[in-house]
């Protein structure tokens, strides 16, 4: 990943790091390692050979929690063979288990919470050598965002942390608690990361939030997502500009217009419902109806040609009868969402929810996400078949990790585009030249969860930018 001769020649530690959840947890990784590379840390490209392993853990649901945990049993003989490994937990879970998790793993040697990250190198050497322990957890300690744009994942990409924490606990969810209240950083932070990404190369960003349509809180005079999209839309060098995660509540029409009307800001919405049903929405303390929502994605359609819309639902929350589910069908109909994150229900310790009775019955919940699950595939698949014969702007990845003769990307409403060069050209040849550079392809063929295409401007001559 990263190998740094400073830190060989100081002889600290080799650090692998393994994320897990969401896009924030990823740029916690940037960040983490933004702090470590600072103090001159290297990184091992293998938990192997690493000196110190780190988990960036999510916390949203159990299952998540226990997939840390089978990899911290898997741990425990590394660490047996190597008493000098150093065992760390970061992050969301780590926030929420806290000391337990010392109770339950007592080889890990570091839990560090959701605002740690600054002090990281700090906190590795003070374990190392020490045969210790420590828990640096701070419910109100500032998150430092200063990181090091040349460290990320792709060169042309970058996520951007607008907002932390959520003010909204909704009955089923556990981040409120693990990332604290909601704080908004400021328009010139903000500004000042996005012009040192598109200086370093970024083409295109995402901003990040809980609960993003709430940026401004906090912050003197009328900020919002709105007035930060305008402000970010003339910088540079940035062709895309995405925003995630929208809740519906507070999504309004300034910030539809500003999709509709900036060029830089892309025609996608990720705009999670959880369900269609008033009464289980009450029950979740969503805070809106569905057709409130139902109206919201309306006036996007109308405002924004060719916008598409995300979702995200819950099946079998407590109380949900098949009339209510009916009514999460209906507004699948409705809508015909471009594509949905589907989970069947289950307590979450901490979470107001777990003081409902769990009364859907376990085979019930699977046969209703198995419902809309091909529900969604099948819209999928026929909205994709409507672009057969249509070109789309496409900002190229990379190659395609299915088919090393082919190149993949993204569109602007975020769908997946793997596409065939011009005959004769060889995708070795082109495949760095385009990275980054958006292209016209000409859609032939689809399933629901990809668009298949060709390449129909020359990539030596006529390229979009």
């Amino acid at each position: 990943m990263i190998s740094d001769p400073e830190a060989l020649k100081n002889n600290l530690p080799r650090v692998f790091i393994k994320t897990f959840g969401c896009q924030m947890n990823k740029l916690d990784t940037e960040l983490s390692i933004s702090s470590l590379v600072k103090k001159g840390y290297s990184f091992a490209e293998d938990e192997n050979d690493a000196d110190v392993i780190l988990l960036n853990t999510c916390s949203v649901r159990d299952k998540a929690e226990h997939k840390v945990y089978s990899q911290l049993g898997s741990l425990r003989d590394q660490k047996e063979k190597n008493p000098a490994l150093i065992l760390g937990v970061l992050g969301c879970m780590a926030q929420n288990e806290g000391d337990r998790i010392f109770k339950r793993m007592p080889h890990v040697d570091l839990v560090c919470g959701t605002r740690m990250f600054s002090r990281l190198p700090e906190l590795l050497g003070e374990i190392s050598g020490n045969n210790r322990q420590i828990l640096a957890i701070d419910e109100d300690g500032e998150v430092n965002f200063d990181r090091l744009v040349t460290q990320r994942q792709n060169q042309h990409n970058a996520f951007v942390s607008i907002m932390r924490g959520c003010d909204n606990y909704c009955s089923y969810c556990i981040v409120p608690y693990v990332r604290g209240r909601e704080f908004s950083r400021s328009v010139t932070d903000i500004v000042d990361e996005v012009k040192k990404l598109a200086d370093d190369g970024c083409k295109e960003i995402t901003l990040l939030g809980q609960n993003v349509n709430s940026y401004g809180k906090g912050l003197k005079g009328k900020v919002t997502l709105a007035s930060l999209l305008r402000e970010l839309d003339p910088i540079d060098g940035i062709e895309r500009v995405r925003f995630v995660t929208s809740h519906p509540k507070d999504m309004t029409k300034e910030i539809i217009e500003s999709v509709g009307e900036l060029s830089t800001v892309c025609e996608y919405l990720h705009m999670p419902v959880q369900s269609g049903s008033d009464k289980i929405l009450k029950k979740m303390r969503r805070q809106y109806s569905s057709a409130h929502y139902k109206g919201l994605v309306d006036m996007a359609k109308s405002m924004v040609p060719g916008i598409k819309i995300a979702s995200d639902f819950i099946v079998g929350f407590p109380g949900e009868t098949e009339e209510d589910f009916e009514d999460t069908v209906r507004l699948f109909h409705d809508v015909r969402f471009q594509n949905s994150f589907i989970f069947k229900y289950s307590p979450r310790t901490g979470t107001a929810a777990t003081e409902l009775i769990d009364s859907v019955d376990e085979e019930i919940k699977k046969r209703r996400n198995h419902i809309l699950l091909d529900l969604q595939k099948k819209i999928s698949t026929e909205e994709n078949r409507k672009m057969h014969g249509k070109f789309v702007e496409v900002m190229v990845e990379g190659g395609s990790k299915t088919n090393a003769g082919r190149l993949s990307g993204r569109t602007r409403q975020n769908q997946i585009v793997v596409f065939n060069l011009p005959e004769g050209t060889k995708q070795a040849d082109v495949s760095a030249s385009l990275s980054g550079k958006l292209v016209n392809i000409e859609i032939e063929d689809s399933t629901d969860l990809t668009l298949f295409g060709v390449l129909r401007d020359s990539p030596f001559n006529k390229m979009t930018h």
